[in-house]
């Protein structure tokens, strides 16, 4: 663990093996020692996403985060930080299969686009991989050549950039998947911070025959940003926390059109544990006792929805989660509209009749779990049911259900009906359903949220007045239900008497662990470990919104000032204080890029570290070139050599370029349009060879630097829901020796052919 990075420890998506709650780590080829050598990656299981974090954050105490310029602030522990993450949906994909030459070629006659003559049986689906390893799957689609998915990819921490490709493959009866092409997108020179949309070539073939053979419609977002120490957010933190963070949300959204920070503000108030009382107080303002409370698409209705998926996923699990999957799983087909079904009434009836069952076993597994509610949903739906009913004086029976039609505008038609609707947009399933299940869904859907609206009498479709006796039956169970999801626990509340399992137990040592060893580590090490339960990183999401409004406020020109209301005083304050922290990102950034080398003269950062055996040498310094025997005085002669060496350069993208270095004032392209000259690298090398395919050290110069060996070549992973099938590009590693070997390897670099002592092949390496 303390040869790993944070970005080697990293929750690992639930399509690879259609499991929640898992933890890979990754490694490099000599880091896990055993039989044979291997670089695959370890995956982990736990049993609830709690003890799924709990392990995570365990695990990062121990790895080392990618601090840059530990030399020039041993005070905080290093400059900056680095976080990244892709967020990929793939949408669909048209003409798959049918290959034709690149777009900027001439067709000639005999290379017509030409279709797999199977190409009307095909069934397709995705693999995912970032930086050459597989994060993802999508599910298996049917169609000709033009298959729908909508299917999300958020892929956190990851390692410095390199390429993401989306490998699509195509089924076949009793014979392997085959593969139909691959989307490379080059994530170094990618936008940052910006969702980018459109169709990609799907290319089939070597660098130098390649053909297309479909496109995919894809939604990248590409983010990397530099994490500054907690304390120079102090500014921008207090002015954040002058007023209610919904009223920021608001003020962002109305004046720079920004959407995308709202989980971002969120965690920041979760973990000053004010949003909850930020949204009653909104509430206070926009709840005004009418029909329409909680229909409209304002930042309250917005923020209680993102609410509710924070706290509320497991309560949505164990209500339509098992029955969602069981109706898929079966197929089931309903149709109840006379147009549709186009069949007699013996039919239709008999339609009606099986969707009256299956909205009956919805309903009872959603009122079996209303005692489940957490209690922080419960809070709200109280306070909202209170304040309708003393906002609206209740004179009559008519307006006596206006307090629980108010909570079951947020609880139903916002949570748990869309959830019904699109199940694969809440995690219940892996993907879109099919047609006619979706169909299913929808009927299903209608008829609970009717039911939510405690309108037993069906206005709008006359096939659907067959369900009228299953809505009166179940009238006075849903006016129960809204009673207990919005009643809280009462706070006096003794709790059970219980003893401590060896889980509860085990987790408590842990907590503790984390407390002792954060007591020991410096600033920037302390504040990369994530905060428990929720795994928030509050520089992080700091660092997140303040490059997010500074991108917006120059692209519409916003310009700060003191004059105008007190919303504009207070959003000038809020711009102004967000751009202080981006100079204080640019200083430090070119502080390290004026000076990349730690000085002997100068402190270092000792971080506590167990002991280790004298024959086991320490990873080197990010700073500091490697001191080893065969390495010293390594030099690139040949010009082809310096061309295909790493690309990974000793900053990180977000670094100023070398122009800027010489003096010149940075600017904000740095930090937003990353070039090919600084890239991001990983803190250490290994003490390899140079025909190791790690990054060299950070301090190296280019013609230091070893070349970059040949990409392993692409093979289909078996999709099984083993750990035991490979989820990496398969390489063919070179054999672990002894370090009492005489075995030696040849440097390619060496003019004389001086060749060294493979002492280190054994050791654990860092990437």
């Amino acid at each position: 663990m303390y040869l790993l990075n944070h970005t080697d420890i990293r929750a690992v998506h639930r399509s690879l093996f259609d499991r929640r709650n898992c933890l890979g780590i990754f490694s490099v080829a000599g880091q896990m020692r055993g039989a044979a050598p291997t670089s695959e990656p370890l995956y982990l299981q736990f049993e609830d996403e709690e003890t799924a974090n709990t392990w995570l954050a365990l695990f990062r105490s121990y790895s080392m985060p990618e601090v840059y310029g530990r030399w020039l602030s041993p005070e905080d522990g290093g400059l900056y930080r680095m976080w990244r993450q892709v967020d990929l949906t793939c949408i669909q994909g048209r003409n798959l299969g049918v290959t034709r030459p690149l777009a900027d070629e001439m067709l000639s006659p005999d290379q017509e686009p030409k279709a797999d003559p199977d190409a009307i049986d095909m069934d397709v689906y995705c693999e995912i991989f970032v930086n050459g390893m597989l994060c993802g799957r999508t599910t298996v689609k049917k169609g000709i050549g033009a298959p729908d998915w909508h299917e999300r990819f958020v892929l956190a921490d990851l390692p410095p950039f390199e390429n993401l490709e989306i490998v699509v493959w195509r089924e076949k009866r009793l014979t392997k998947p085959v593969l139909v092409g691959t989307v490379v997108i080059v994530l170094v020179n990618f936008r940052r911070g910006e969702a980018v949309e459109g169709w990609f070539p799907v290319l089939h073939g070597g660098l130098a025959t390649s053909t297309q053979a479909g496109e995919m419609r894809l939604v990248v977002r590409v983010d990397e940003e530099i994490i500054l120490p907690y304390h120079t957010y102090g500014r921008l933190l207090k002015t954040l926390h002058s007023r209610n963070h919904l009223d920021w949300m608001r003020e962002l959204e109305n004046r720079l059109k920004m959407k995308n920070v709202n989980n971002n503000i969120m965690s920041i108030a979760i973990a000053k544990n004010v949003l909850l009382e930020n949204i009653m107080e909104l509430a206070d303002r926009e709840v005004d006792g009418t029909q329409t409370c909680g229909r409209g698409n304002t930042v309250f209705t917005k923020t209680v929805e993102l609410y509710m998926s924070w706290y509320g996923m497991s309560f949505l699990e164990s209500s339509v989660g098992p029955t969602i999957r069981r109706l898929c799983a079966e197929k089931v087909a309903i149709e109840v509209d006379p147009v549709r079904i186009g069949k007699g009434p013996k039919a239709i009836e008999k339609n009606v009749e099986l969707l009256v069952s299956w909205c009956r076993e919805f309903w009872d597994h959603i009122y079996e779990a209303r005692t489940q509610c957490p209690p922080e949903l419960r809070r709200l739906f109280g306070h909202i049911r209170r304040l309708v009913e003393s906002r609206y004086r209740i004179r009559d029976d008519q307006n006596r259900e206006l307090p629980w039609q108010s909570v079951s505008a947020f609880c139903f038609l916002r949570f748990i009906v869309p959830a019904i609707l699109h199940p694969h947009l809440f995690g219940l399933l892996p993907g879109l359903p099919d047609v006619s299940v979706q169909r299913s869904l929808t009927l299903i859907a209608k008829v609970v949220q009717s039911l939510a609206n405690l309108n037993p009498t069906v206005q709008k479709e006359e096939y659907m007045r067959g369900v009228k006796d299953f809505l009166n039956d179940s009238l006075h169970a849903m006016i129960d239900y809204i009673i207990v999801v919005s009643t809280p626990e009462p706070a006096n509340k003794a709790a059970p008497s219980t003893p401590l399992t060896s889980d509860k137990h085990e987790r408590l040592r842990i907590m503790n662990a984390l407390r002792q060893r954060s007591a020991a580590v410096p600033i920037l090490y302390r504040e990369a470990i994530p905060l428990l339960p929720h795994l928030l990183d509050i520089p992080r999401h700091l660092a997140v919104v303040t490059s997010v409004i500074v991108r917006y406020s120059r692209t519409r020109n916003f310009q700060p000032t003191r004059q105008g209301g007190a919303d504009d005083k207070f959003f000038s304050e809020f711009c102004s204080r967000c751009l202080e922290v981006e100079e204080q990102a640019l200083f430090r950034v070119s502080k390290l890029a004026a000076k990349p080398r730690r000085q002997y003269s100068e402190p270092a950062i000792n971080l506590p570290i167990p002991p280790t055996p004298s024959h086991v040498p320490l990873p080197p310094s990010p700073s500091s070139p490697l001191k080893g025997a065969g390495v010293r005085g390594r030099k690139m002669s040949s010009p082809s050599r310096r061309r295909s060496q790493s690309r990974k350069s000793s900053r990180p993208s977000t670094a100023p370029s070398s122009s800027e270095q010489s003096g010149q004032s940075p600017s904000r392209k740095s930090l937003s349009s990353p070039t090919t000259e600084s890239e991001p690298r990983p803190l250490f090398q290994p003490p390899a060879l140079p025909s190791s395919p790690w990054p060299s050290s950070p301090s190296e110069s280019p013609e230091e630097r070893a070349p970059r060996p040949m990409r392993p070549p692409l093979m289909h992973h078996p999709r099984s829901t083993s750990t035991d099938s490979p989820l990496s590009r398969k390489r063919v590693p070179d054999a672990l020796m002894s370090p009492t070997s005489d075995g030696s390897v040849e440097l390619p670099g060496d003019e004389g052919g001086k060749r060294r002592k493979n002492i280190f092949r054994s050791i654990l390496t860092r990437r």
